[in-house]
């Protein structure tokens, strides 16, 4: 099933297969703001309500499913990139960077939508250039971006393309702030642990920047890896890590697992090999949410002293770079 609704106001695309029902807002950055399985009861993303539609407006980051480009912060909102100098505005004052981008706010356009008896696909795109310079003014490239989502009895499947339509090589950081739910179907805070395949934990200086140490997990952020952490109800945590992998129901995951302690149920956000840094934030803790934003470069790449190691990529004039990342709960 696809139809277009009406969302507090906002134009949406709201699709279904098998358990699982998905709502998307083109006109901000192609969020996709609900997914969820209703045989199971699980919401698996923070959805906004009725009475928040101006702050998801304002802060699209906190709910669903929001492109970061680039991820997180850069240091003074700047960079030298080959010779050229990119300058972002200030937006986070008391640290002086800039952070996440704006083309999470950006409106896309559906390009594609189409039902079949195995799935149902929804391609949106944007086009950044001389003539549309939200983005185009401080990052002077022409480019595309292409968001796919395919939607299936087993979940959802995510898929990002940048393609480069200028003369220059084109820095590509891509992210997401992807706030998990929790509770998600139910219960006490207490009912819920996270797993996340981190492997160590770049220590952040008071600018929330990478120092360039990189540390053992300590006794709290082990947990991420084996055993479950509690991250909502809990003191606030925003810490970064570089990724690896955990085992899984015997099997080797790249990705985010959250867990009802008391059910069984799980959400799955899965990552491919694109994703090199984890950020994991629950807005002070206070809150039925925790983001764990998986990053294609560390927290402030193009500054880093070694830029192959913090992620940092480019594309070349006409070629493309893809990132895919799952959803579902079982």
């Amino acid at each position: 099933m696809i139809r277009s609704v009406d969302f507090y106001g906002l134009r949406a695309v709201e699709f279904s297969k098998g358990d699982y029902t998905a709502l998307l807002v083109p006109e901000m950055g192609a969020n996709l703001v609900r997914l969820c399985n209703t045989r199971l009861g699980a919401e698996i993303l923070r959805t906004p309500a009725a009475d928040e539609t101006e702050t998801f407006k304002s802060r699209p980051q906190v709910f669903g499913l929001p492109i970061l480009f680039p991820p997180n912060r850069i240091e003074d909102g700047r960079y030298l990139f080959e010779g050229r100098t990119y300058q972002y505005p200030i937006t986070i004052e008391k640290e002086h960077n800039y952070h996440h981008g704006i083309l999470k706010s950006e409106p896309f356009a559906v390009s594609k939508a189409v039902e079949t008896d195995d799935e149902v696909l929804i391609e949106c795109r944007y086009y950044s250039n001389a003539a549309n310079d939200a983005i185009y003014k401080h990052f002077p490239h022409e480019f595309k971006c292409k968001i796919t989502y395919r939607l299936t009895a087993g979940g959802l499947e995510q898929e990002v393309m940048l393609a480069n339509r200028s003369r220059m090589p084109m820095p590509v950081g891509v992210g997401f702030h992807t706030p998990m739910r929790i509770p998600f179907a139910g219960g006490e805070d207490a009912d819920y642990a996270m797993r996340v395949s981190v492997a160590e934990q770049v220590e952040l200086n008071e600018r929330n920047l990478p120092t360039g140490r990189k540390l053992p997990l300590s006794e709290q952020f082990a947990k991420l890896r084996d055993g479950g952490l509690r991250v909502t109800g809990c003191d606030a945590i925003e810490a970064g890590f570089t990724a690896g992998e955990i085992e899984v129901d015997g099997k080797s995951y790249r990705g985010a697992v959250v867990e009802n302690l008391r059910t069984g149920v799980r959400t799955f956000y899965e990552v491919d090999e694109r994703t090199t840094y984890w950020t994991i934030w629950n807005n002070g803790g206070q809150v039925p949410y925790c983001c764990p934003e998986p990053q294609s470069w560390t927290t402030n790449a193009p500054n880093a002293a070694d830029l192959a190691a913090a992620g940092f990529r480019s594309i070349a004039p006409g070629d493309k770079w893809r990132a895919k990342y799952r959803l579902y709960a079982k």
